[in-house]
């Protein structure tokens, strides 16, 4: 697929604490670290469950920043688009 075809879908993304969220909106992609290793994800990313390596962090990118986010621990899914990170749980 070509960048610009890239460019023009998007992950709804929702990054939250217990108390806190620390993102939620659309983005490009996603970064991160689990036990295996790192791993992005981008739209169309097949269905994904995964806990975050402790002490690490997250990147999402957007159409304007990117936002890194210091994980202490957590879990992402991914279904249809739809990313929820779960962190400092």
């Amino acid at each position: 697929m070509a960048d610009t075809e890239q460019k023009t879908k998007i992950l709804h993304v929702q990054a939250r604490a217990p108390f806190e969220v620390y993102y939620q909106g659309d983005a490009y992609s996603i970064t991160g670290a689990n036990k295996v290793g790192k791993f992005d994800i981008l739209p169309g990313h097949s269905d994904f469950f995964t806990i975050i390596n402790p002490d690490s962090e997250v990147v999402i990118q957007t159409d304007t920043e990117d936002i890194t986010i210091q994980v202490a621990n957590g879990i992402i899914t991914v279904k249809d688009d739809e990313v929820l990170l779960f962190l400092n749980i």
